[in-house]
């Protein structure tokens, strides 16, 4: 999943956490890098989606 803009993020976790974020990758047949990566895009967009909505409705005065 990396790119050639990719740039390399370090983070400290827990031993706990990161074994649960393991064992969702593993479930899904992911790496844990990939996992992360994955989850965090999913969660940007399904936030630019929510404003956008918002958006929208404030544009329309909320009516559908």
């Amino acid at each position: 999943m990396t790119s050639p803009t990719s740039k390399v993020l370090s983070l400290r976790i827990d031993t706990d956490l990161f074994d649960r974020v393991h064992a969702h990758a593993a479930k899904r047949g992911m790496s844990v890098q990939d996992y992360v990566v994955r989850t965090l895009v999913r969660e940007d967009f399904d936030e630019r989606f929510k404003e956008s909505v918002d958006e929208t409705e404030r544009f329309y005065g909320g009516a559908a």
